[in-house]
């Protein structure tokens, strides 16, 4: 659906920023509206939704459990 949105865990990435969440979240929003940018009645949902999505995926990054690698668990 979203081919630019980057996947944001671990391994693919290690280091995600608030930035990058937000921009996924943009992007998803941009997606299922059909808006690059609202109009101007439209950009308090538009930016809600964004906020929301923004919020739920750092939830969801920081409650993910990974499986540990055998290279996680010799460091250890």
């Amino acid at each position: 659906m979203c081919r630019s949105i980057k996947t944001l865990r671990e391994p693919y990435t290690s280091d995600v920023t608030d930035e990058d969440v937000r921009a996924a979240a943009l992007q998803y929003v941009r997606k299922i509206s059909g808006f690059r940018a609202p109009s101007a009645r439209n950009a308090e949902a538009f930016d809600q939704a964004v906020a929301a999505i923004t919020a739920a995926t750092r939830t969801l990054l920081d409650d993910l459990e990974l499986r540990r690698t055998g290279r996680d668990t010799a460091a250890s």
